[in-house]
């Protein structure tokens, strides 16, 4: 009977410690050159429904079900999708938008797990007809996520999604 009191001690003890060393936030994001002037690059990035051109995730389902609630491109638009077990289900609102510089959304997740994380597009003009972008996304690893996170890496995880989708992005719109 004390062994088993000293092996869950142990367990507990080391959840403790895990969960103090695990990381709380993470923030990944990926840039590209667009060779198109700033104006028409925000105005592709602000459409929920013109993300599904370039979106990484479109291609990994094609067949997935999509809703759209409010102005496509303005604040409190949502994109609801429901797709197969690579791009789960979930939807993106458009939370703010500094016209020309930044959008902002949320992202929550609900399959295959339940999970928000806050979204965010940058535009930056480099010189006259080219854009940098900036695609990222950020959020709060919560217990037990944030254990599991001391064992796998969020940016590896969606970082190439990321360089992908901005690479559809800049194929469609200097092509």
């Amino acid at each position: 009977m004390t062994t088993v009191l000293y092996i869950v001690a142990g367990l507990i003890f080391l959840i403790i410690i895990l969960t103090l060393l695990a990381p709380k936030t993470y923030d990944v994001s990926r840039s590209i050159t667009i060779e198109k002037p700033k104006k028409d690059v925000f105005e592709v990035l602000r459409s929920l429904k013109k993300q599904d051109e370039w979106s990484p995730w479109a291609k990994k389902d094609p067949n997935m079900k999509k809703e759209f609630k409010g102005i496509d491109g303005e604040e409190g638009s949502v994109s609801y999708w429901l797709g197969n077990k690579e791009v789960g289900e979930g939807e993106q609102e458009i939370k703010k938008i500094i016209d020309g510089e930044r959008i902002e959304g949320e992202l929550r997740f609900m399959k295959p797990f339940k999970s928000e994380s806050n979204c965010y597009f940058i535009t930056d003009e480099i010189s006259e007809g080219n854009t940098k972008v900036t695609w990222g996304f950020s959020g709060k690893n919560k217990f037990p996520m944030s254990i599991m996170m001391l064992f796998m890496s969020m940016d590896k995880m969606v970082g190439k999604d990321f360089e992908e989708g901005l690479s559809n992005l800049k194929t469609i719109m200097e092509g």
